[in-house]
């Protein structure tokens, strides 16, 4: 099972979700940016990276705040969630068409990946 990590990204009341490239399988959809861990690389380590290759950002990872298992039995995806706040830097995307500030509220406005869905669903459910 591949292990990915993502990042909801807080400052004040808004999180950072991101838009899937067009060329990607998934475009067109929107995540939390995130990325696949290297070998030898901590969740942390590997969303500090991913983060500042993607969106020119620095984080500090906050807290772990949930996974989700998605996809078939010989492609699942173990996803890791974690709370991250930015340190430095300004918001540039580097591999997706559009970033986005919003409310928790706003979530339901938009089209997630399905990896994405149930964190998603229980930000609703905890922050509405």
């Amino acid at each position: 099972m591949k292990k990915v990590v993502a990042a909801i990204i807080k400052d004040k009341d808004q999180i950072l979700i991101a838009q899937r490239h067009s060329k990607d399988p998934l475009a067109g959809k929107w995540e939390f940016p995130g990325g696949k861990l290297e070998p030898g690389e901590t969740p942390e380590e590997c969303l500090v990276r991913e983060i500042r290759e993607e969106l020119k950002l620095d984080v500090e990872i906050v807290a772990f705040y949930d996974d989700s298992v998605c996809g078939s039995k010989d492609q699942a995806i173990h996803l890791l969630f974690y709370w991250a706040e930015v340190v430095n830097g300004e918001v540039t995307p580097v591999v997706h068409d559009d970033v986005k500030w919003i409310n928790i509220k706003e979530l339901a406005r938009f089209d997630f990946a399905p990896a994405d869905i149930p964190i998603v669903k229980r930000l609703e459910r905890e922050y509405i």
